[in-house]
């Protein structure tokens, strides 16, 4: 049986800073971000249910939210794009749980396949919450497990046991609450093909002794598929654009600008990546 952590009742939430002051904003592009969206049949959640997904593929693709604008007019005819209450940008807050040591962590600092992220997340324009443990099967296949919860886990409960139980592997471990992330994000479902792309803008994490960071005009995208070779419209259009696939994980790359005293010597290819993008606006890597 695996042992857990139960957080205190009277636990905190860090205070997320304020979104960055931007030299442009998504309005002041030709066209706009929200303009662009428009341009994409909408899907709404309960259609999105069936292409759900949780046992696929994925594939990462790291760039400067300048280049939005080009690759949506380009995917336009072939993605519908996720819409609530009218609201095709939404917003995201995680929270992952890690043991005391960060072992979930350094099983990825070590390069290790067989390895897992736990997490709880809710959807801010909703009020959806759920429980996650995302498993990296192999190189080219990850499978998602989440029970739906009544709010936004800050503890370990009862019922959350029972589902980290069963997903994960038995072990002694006591996790805590180590990283909080929020976002913003666009979801596109495939017209003729069974795979779903996530893009997600404004990064933010905080730990709990409230340090902070910020990334702002970072993208990151994910194409998630059924792990079925098929032709991919983003990917190939991500190619076009000279945009390479590149392995990223939020939570270490949070964990890496954050914990000092945490070894992150595998992530600093990415850390390099990103901040390349900051400063520089555009990277083909």
């Amino acid at each position: 049986m695996m042992k857990r952590i139960v957080l205190p009742e009277t636990m905190e939430v860090p205070q997320f800073v304020e979104a960055p002051q931007r030299t442009t904003s998504w309005a002041d592009l030709e066209p706009s971000l929200p303009h662009l969206l428009r341009r994409l049949a909408p899907i709404s959640l309960d259609e999105m249910a069936e292409v759900a997904l949780l046992d696929r593929s994925e594939t990462k693709f790291v760039f400067h939210e300048d280049r939005l604008p080009e690759l949506l007019a380009a995917v336009a005819n072939e993605y519908r794009v996720l819409e609530i209450n009218g609201n095709r940008l939404n917003h995201y807050r995680t929270l992952y749980f890690d043991t005391p040591e960060f072992t979930l962590f350094r099983r990825h600092q070590a390069g290790g396949r067989n390895r897992y992220k736990v997490r709880s997340r809710t959807y801010l324009d909703t009020d959806l919450s759920f429980m996650e443990v995302k498993h990296k099967v192999s190189a080219d296949r990850t499978v998602k497990s989440r029970v739906k919860t009544a709010e936004f886990v800050e503890r370990i409960s009862p019922r959350t046991v029972a589902f980290l139980n069963t997903h994960l592997p038995a072990n002694n471990w006591t996790l805590e609450p180590k990283l909080w992330n929020q976002y913003t994000r666009i979801t596109l479902v495939g017209r003729h093909t069974p795979e779903r792309v996530t893009i997600d803008l404004e990064l933010q994490f905080v730990t709990n002794e409230g340090r902070a960071m910020r990334l702002p005009g970072l993208v990151i995208a994910e194409v998630k598929r059924d792990g079925a070779m098929h032709d991919s419209p983003f990917i190939r259009h991500m190619r076009a654009m000279s945009l390479r696939p590149t392995g990223f994980s939020k939570y270490c790359v949070g964990v890496s600008l954050l914990y000092d005293e945490v070894k992150h010597n595998h992530f600093k290819p990415q850390l390099r990546m990103v901040g390349k993008i900051l400063q520089e606006g555009y990277y083909v890597n």
